[in-house]
């Protein structure tokens, strides 16, 4: 899943922020909910997310799941250090990293590191084969630093909206 970057001018207001903070907080809620939250009819509310949708605030809609539910039992934070940071290898990594199905997340990142990942294996031999396919045979992956965690206390989305 790409996210979708858009450097739109569009500016929510105070009713688009209490609709963006309802949607983050439960995403199906049936949009006549909504309109009754923040006193719209149910179209109003409709062209509202369209609009947000189009200019890009809302990346997209997703349902989260529980990773052990599925059989992913680890969740793993993986700093990469890269032997060149030229931009066409850059780009090259951060697209490569975008296709794995194991990444939840990637961040681009200064200090350290140059990439963050948080992914999610099922074991640690999953994790190894993983390594082996995307990191070992990776040329430019200079060096990785992998974490192990141990229990997942706060995952989330949500962007704090100050309202």
């Amino acid at each position: 899943m790409r996210l979708k970057s858009s450097l739109s001018q569009f500016n929510p207001d105070d009713l688009d922020l209490k609709i963006l903070e309802i949607l983050q907080s439960d995403n199906s809620t049936p949009q006549r909910i909504i309109g009754e939250a923040v006193n719209l009819s149910a179209a109003a509310v409709q062209r509202r997310i369209k609009r947000m949708e189009e200019a890009g605030t809302i990346q997209f809609n997703i349902a989260a799941v529980n990773p052990l539910k599925v059989g992913r039992l680890i969740t793993l934070i993986v700093e990469i250090s890269m032997e060149s940071e030229k931009l066409q290898q850059v780009d090259s990594m951060k697209k490569r990293f975008s296709e794995q199905p194991e990444i939840q997340q990637c961040y681009y990142v200064t200090g350290g590191a140059d990439f963050v990942l948080i992914l999610t294996v099922k074991d640690m031999s999953d994790y190894e084969s993983f390594t082996r396919r995307v990191f070992f045979s990776d040329p430019n992956i200079k060096k990785f630093k992998t974490l192990v965690t141990i229990d997942r206390v706060k995952v989330g989305l949500s962007v704090p909206l100050n309202i």
